[in-house]
């Protein structure tokens, strides 16, 4: 049986070798192990294998009586047993050739959730040209954890060539934006060739939450049309009262992450299974004008 282990251990000489002694005669064998440094104490990560029939229980109870504080303990894989350099080098190509699917990304790289399990464990949030990204997990992210999410988050921005203060161009198209009661079209030639829709309010305790319905005729996307539409749209949402905006699509639409980012919008991104949801605040946006 493979588990992953977590643990604090003072940082002294022969801490390392007292939990592998106890380990060794308990007949749990030590498979793989990350060292997180950080002040008088130190987090490290084992794989071990167990004889069969262990529980969770058991395995923190050998990693305290060697020595352990925090123990946090999961099952684990083989596919835990990878070499760790070679999973980031792998997520960073990964990202190169997908920066869109860097939620979920970034979730597997961790070992974590894109959601959270009622609020449990801890967060490590990154952000993606202004968009916030957080992923769960039970065991605690390290300092040495987080600054490699900001590397990889800044992969991202430099994949897509956006910085959150990058300008917004709106130049590849020079349609007219028609707002009608909750309602934004664009309009080229005379004909809408996309729009957006302010549904009705959610009912959530954290405010007025507004779902967007956005789509741009597919002859005229990657135009900068579902950007713009997606700004005005918010500006409607605050106009009609919203406190924030919703984006919900499926996991491979690979439209919608570089939309959000090219607007500049602040929010938070969220991937669970095949769902992909954006929340965006309202209050940055100014209202459009009236119909």
């Amino acid at each position: 049986m493979l588990w992953r282990v977590r643990t604090t251990l003072p940082d002294r000489p022969g801490s390392l070798a007292a939990f592998a002694l106890r380990c060794g005669g308990s007949g749990v064998n030590i498979l793989g192990l990350q060292i997180f440094p950080g002040g008088d104490d130190v987090v490290d990560e084992f794989i071990l294998e167990t004889p069969s029939g262990w529980s969770p229980v058991e395995v923190r109870v050998l990693a305290e009586a060697a020595g352990g504080t925090d123990v946090v303990v999961q099952t684990a894989t083989k596919a835990t047993l990878a070499d760790q350099p070679t999973r980031y080098a792998e997520a960073a190509r990964a990202i190169i050739a997908r920066p869109m699917g860097y939620p979920e990304i970034i979730a597997e790289l961790f070992d974590a959730d894109a959601e959270s399990a009622g609020g449990d464990g801890d967060v490590l949030e990154t952000v993606v040209a202004g968009v916030v990204v957080q992923v769960h997990r039970e065991a605690a992210f390290t300092a040495t954890e987080r600054a490699r999410g900001g590397a990889l988050a800044s992969l991202v921005n430099d994949v897509l060539g956006m910085r959150p203060d990058a300008p917004v161009s709106y130049a590849a198209a020079d349609p007219e934006y028609v707002v009608e009661d909750s309602v934004v079209c664009a309009w080229i030639g005379g004909s809408v060739v996309g729009s957006v829709i302010v549904e009705p309010r959610l009912a959530d305790p954290d405010g007025d939450v507004r779902p967007l319905r956005l789509s741009v005729e597919d002859a005229w996307q990657r135009r900068g049309i579902g950007r713009h539409l997606l700004v005005e749209g918010a500006r409607l949402a605050r106009r009609l009262g919203a406190d924030e905006i919703l984006l919900t699509t499926h996991a491979g639409n690979q439209a919608v992450l570089p939309m959000v980012l090219a607007a500049g919008v602040r929010g938070r991104i969220r991937m669970a299974g095949d769902r992909l949801t954006v929340r965006v605040p309202v209050k940055e946006f100014g209202s459009p004008p009236g119909p």
